[in-house]
C-alpha cells in the first residue's frame, strides 16, 4: 500500500513540475516580472490583459455598435434591424445570435429580475421576428448551462423551453438553419438519442452543409464526455474534413475533435508532437492558410491553434496566429476557464518567451 501512495505522489509531482522541466529544456527561463530578461508582449503591440474583448473571437464592429445601443436604451429594435439584413445561411448570423443571446444572459445574471429586459421586450412586442425567436431559443440553451447543473430537473426543464422556441423560430423561418444548430445543444442537453440526432442534423446539413459552427456544436455531442465515444468523434471530424470544399475552414475540425478529448493530466512529454496531434495540427493550418481572410469562424481556429502550438513548441507558428486575434478571446480554450483573458495571457507570453528563446524579435515576425 506504501508503495501504490508512493506511485500516486509521484505521478502527481510530474503532472505538476512536468511543464517546468519542458520550459527549460526548451530554452525559456522563467524569470521575475519587470527583470531586463522578461519578454515583453507590448513590444509586439499586443493588447494589455485588461483591455482584451472577451465577448467574441474576433472583430465585428456593427454587432458591437448595435450590443451598445441595446444594452444603453434596453430598445430591441437595432438587434432586430442587424439580424434581419444578415444572411441567414451564413456564419456571421450565428455568431450574431450567440453573442446577443449571451448579452442578455450575462445582464440576467449580473442583475437577476431585470437584466435582459430588451429581450424579453423583443419578444412580447414581436413574437414573430424570426430574429428574437432564434435569439430566445439560444438565450434558454445558454441559461441552461450558465444557472443550472446538467442532468437536474431544472436544467431539463429549461432546455424543454428551449426547444419549443425553436420550433417556432423555425416556423417563422422556413429554410433557416439557426433553429436546427440551436437544437443540436438541446439535444445534447436532453440526451436525444443517437436516431434522433440524426434527424436534426440532416436538417442542419440540407440548410448548411458546410456550417463550421454547426459542425461544432454536433461534434460536442458525439464526443466521450456526452452521448458519443473518441472513436465516433474522431470519425465525425474526419468525415467532414475530407469532405470539405477547398477554402473551408471544416478541415480543422479533427484539432476540435482532440481537443475535446485531451487528457485531464499528460505525463508524456511527448504528446502534442505525437502523430495524431500533429496531424490535426497540420490540418487546422492547412485550412488557416485556405480560407477567405474574412471568414468568421477563421478567429476560432487560430485561437485553438495557438493552445496546441505553444504545448508543441512550436513558437513562431504560435505567434503568427496571435498576430492575427490578439485583441479578442472570446473563443475556445479561453472561454471554458473563469478568466478567458488571463488564460490567454498566460499562452500568448509563453508564446513571446519561446520565441524569443530561439532568436525571434519584433523586427523578425511577419504580420
Amino acid at each position: 500500500m506504501e508503495i501504490l501512495w508512493f506511485l500516486i505522489a509521484l505521478c502527481m509531482l510530474t503532472a505538476v513540475i512536468g511543464p517546468f522541466v519542458l520550459r527549460r529544456r526548451s530554452g525559456i527561463r522563467q524569470v521575475a516580472p519587470g527583470s531586463p530578461d522578461a519578454a515583453d508582449p507590448d513590444t509586439y503591440g499586443f493588447v494589455r490583459q485588461e483591455e482584451l474583448d472577451i465577448r467574441l473571437p474576433g472583430p465585428d464592429q456593427d454587432l458591437l455598435d448595435v450590443l451598445d445601443v441595446v444594452q444603453r436604451t434596453q430598445d430591441w429594435r437595432a438587434a432586430s434591424q442587424l439580424l434581419a439584413g444578415t444572411p441567414k445561411e451564413g456564419e456571421v448570423r450565428w455568431q450574431r445570435v450567440q453573442a446577443f443571446a449571451g448579452a442578455a444572459s450575462v445582464e440576467l445574471q449580473q442583475q437577476p429580475g431585470v437584466g435582459g429586459a430588451w429581450l424579453r421586450a423583443w419578444r412580447l412586442d414581436s413574437p414573430k421576428d424570426a430574429g428574437g425567436a432564434q435569439v430566445h431559443a439560444e438565450f434558454l440553451v445558454q441559461q441552461a448551462w450558465r444557472t443550472s447543473t446538467a442532468g437536474t430537473d431544472e436544467f431539463r426543464i429549461i432546455l424543454e423551453e428551449a426547444r419549443t422556441v425553436c420550433g417556432e423560430a423555425a416556423l417563422l423561418s422556413p429554410g433557416d438553419p439557426i433553429p436546427c444548430i440551436v437544437e443540436l445543444a438541446v439535444g445534447r442537453g436532453l440526451g436525444y438519442s443517437h436516431e434522433q440526432f440524426d434527424q436534426v442534423w440532416a436538417k442542419v446539413i440540407d440548410r448548411a452543409p458546410e456550417h463550421m459552427g454547426a459542425h461544432l456544436a454536433a461534434l460536442h455531442y458525439w464526443c466521450e464526455k456526452w452521448h458519443g465515444s473518441r472513436e465516433e468523434a474522431d470519425h465525425f471530424a474526419t468525415t467532414a474534413a475530407a469532405r470539405a470544399p477547398q477554402g473551408s475552414l471544416l478541415a480543422a475540425l479533427p484539432l476540435f475533435a482532440v481537443y475535446e478529448h485531451l487528457p485531464e493530466v499528460n505525463l508524456v512529454q511527448s504528446f502534442y508532437r505525437s502523430e495524431v496531434v500533429t496531424k490535426a495540427i497540420e490540418g487546422a493550418l492547412f485550412a488557416v492558410h485556405a480560407a477567405r481572410p474574412d471568414d468568421p469562424m477563421l478567429a476560432h481556429v487560430r485561437h485553438l491553434l495557438v493552445l496546441f502550438l505553444v504545448r508543441s513548441e512550436r513558437w513562431a507558428e504560435a505567434m503568427n496566429q496571435l498576430v492575427h486575434v490578439d485583441g479578442h478571446v472570446g473563443a475556445l480554450p479561453w472561454t471554458l476557464g473563469g478568466d478567458p483573458a488571463a488564460d490567454y495571457t498566460v499562452y500568448r507570453n509563453l508564446a513571446v518567451a519561446g520565441y524569443e528563446a530561439n532568436g525571434g524579435s519584433p523586427a523578425t515576425l511577419p504580420h
